[in-house]
């Protein structure tokens, strides 16, 4: 697809996710061809292992229990350790 610049400043947004999708948008000038919209390789996509960590590290059994009232003041800093 080519484009004028005066069309490509109109529908840029819509030319980026053109040219996102795949398609080779061209701008030009006059009719002469002055840049062209590509986009960005965003490198391998990595695969996700869920659990690759399992075992790793050790979970406190009072991970998740409430602070007590002088941890709670140190996090809020209302207090000095």
């Amino acid at each position: 697809m080519q484009v004028n610049i005066y069309e490509a400043k109109t529908r840029l947004s819509e030319l980026v996710e053109q040219a996102h999708a795949g398609a080779t948008v061209i701008i030009a000038k006059a009719g002469t061809p002055m840049a062209k919209l590509v986009p960005l390789d965003a490198g391998p996509k990595r695969k996700i292992v869920f659990g690759l960590l399992k075992g790793q590290f050790v979970e406190s059994p009072d991970f998740d229990a409430p602070l007590s009232e002088e941890e709670l003041a140190l996090w809020e800093g209302r207090s000095e350790a």
